[in-house]
């Protein structure tokens, strides 16, 4: 029999190689679910006898029915009696996601605390027994055959919610534990290299922010607080709006997306040029996923709401609303869905690269975000939107001295961002090999 329809991972540590399959087991039978505390209402709800747990010995499973949205955020919250909810930003973790429905759960391994902390509501505490590694049964729960498992018991149900039961009844392979410590501890150390990557990557974009601060005049300032030499003696920066910006040689320079009604789902095509959608606009870079297309008909019909390669696109909606990034070269031809905004620069008085940074400043997202509309989402109109003021270097120079500043950090921002995808693609590829897949 070949090792393909034995329970034997494809890669395998050499000391183990002779210890013969692994073992099927239920999840039950490794775990016992000490709590499952659910509120309704909002996490000050929560009242005196409220259980605390220590982070020390417990990995949490979080569910959701929050259907709107695709993660589940714990928050950090203390109220008056000092209870403490688990923080974003001292976790990490796994979404398990239902496609085109919403979050259902998240896996977290929780850090040690030397204090206890509150059990957040709608969640499962687990206490692993004594024959499996905890941080084994932590990257065990990352792998999509426990997330498919997990998904097929959930249901169709609007109120969607793991059951004890079937959570219990998941089928999982498991081998020795000294095997699950050797394996746990190659992936944790992947893990703290991938955190340290992003720690890197957040320092990386709260200097941009910084700089950005610094290089563009705050509001009621006509000039930086920082200015490179060349520049010092060249006076205040001029106002100007955003549609000064655009170049007045080029049709529809400035311009919105199609009606709803002019770009419907019946005109999306499997191949043909790209629609640029709203979650295509990213904050301060393109999104290059959710791909559909139209046909050369379709963007022909469509030739004013059209937008290329190098061009600024801007969002009317938010969050944030104004948002800006700037299409790729390798889109040579798209066309723009309804919340896009085209913006072509006339780059003989304007530095591109200078204008997509100010759109994304400080000052000129606060001014756009005054002037949308709306009270639960923000929308800018196309008119709204071209008289946004804008503050400029008059010298093209100093224009381009401060874009080229910036577009250096932004390229260490993407190689540092690219590193970390590729660190997590080489993780989900070991992780493939390292469990051998439970055929039924």
């Amino acid at each position: 029999m070949s090792n393909e329809n034995k329970l034997i991972p494809e890669l395998r540590f050499p000391e183990f190689e002779n210890d013969g399959e692994w073992e099927i087991n239920e999840f039950g039978e490794l775990i016992n679910i000490l709590a499952d505390y659910t509120a309704n209402g909002s996490f000050a709800s929560l009242k005196e006898n409220v259980t605390y747990y220590s982070s020390e010995e417990y990995a949490v499973l979080v569910r959701t029915t929050d259907l709107d949205k695709k993660t589940f955020t714990p928050a950090r919250f203390t109220d008056k009696r000092g209870y403490e909810f688990l923080s974003k930003t001292s976790l990490f973790g796994n979404e398990i996601v239902m496609a085109n429905v919403g979050s259902i759960g998240k896996v977290f391994r929780v850090p040690y605390y030397n204090k206890k902390m509150t059990l957040a509501p709608n969640t499962y505490v687990l206490k692993f027994n004594d024959f499996v590694e905890e941080d084994f049964i932590y990257q065990l729960m990352l792998r999509s055959e426990f997330e498919k498992q997990l998904l097929s018991m959930v249901g169709s149900s609007t109120l969607m919610a793991i059951n004890k039961s079937n959570l219990r009844s998941i089928k999982v392979a498991v081998p020795k534990k000294i095997e699950q410590q050797k394996i746990a501890s190659c992936l944790s150390s992947l893990d703290e290299i991938i955190a340290t990557h992003s720690q890197k990557l957040d320092l990386l974009k709260d200097h941009k922010k910084g700089l950005m601060q610094n290089l563009f005049p705050q509001e009621g300032e006509k000039v930086p607080k920082y200015r490179f030499k060349e520049f010092e003696n060249d006076g205040e920066w001029v106002e100007k709006t955003l549609i000064d910006t655009a170049d007045k040689n080029v049709k529809w320079s400035f311009t919105g997306g199609p009606f709803g009604s002019n770009l419907m789902a019946s005109d999306y095509k499997e191949s043909g040029f790209r629609i640029i959608q709203l979650q295509n606009i990213g904050d301060g870079v393109f999104n290059d996923d959710n791909k559909i297309y139209a046909s050369i008909e379709k963007a022909d019909e469509l030739l004013s709401c059209n937008i290329y390669a190098s061009d600024i696109i801007i969002s009317k909606m938010g969050d944030p609303v104004g948002r800006a990034c700037i299409i790729p070269d390798t889109l040579h031809r798209s066309i723009m869905a309804s919340d896009g905004i085209r913006l072509v620069v006339d780059e003989t008085k304007y530095s591109k690269y200078f204008i997509y940074s100010l759109i994304n400043s400080k000052r000129i997202r606060g001014a756009i975000e005054k002037k949308a509309t709306g009270s639960t989402r923000k929308r800018i109109g196309l008119d709204t939107l071209r008289e946004i003021e804008l503050i400029v270097p008059n010298s093209p120079k100093e224009q381009q001295k401060i874009a080229s500043c910036l577009s250096s950090l932004d390229a260490l921002i993407t190689a540092q961002a690219e590193k970390i995808e590729q660190l997590k693609l080489h993780k989900k590829g070991l992780m493939q090999g390292l469990f051998p897949k439970i055929n039924e």
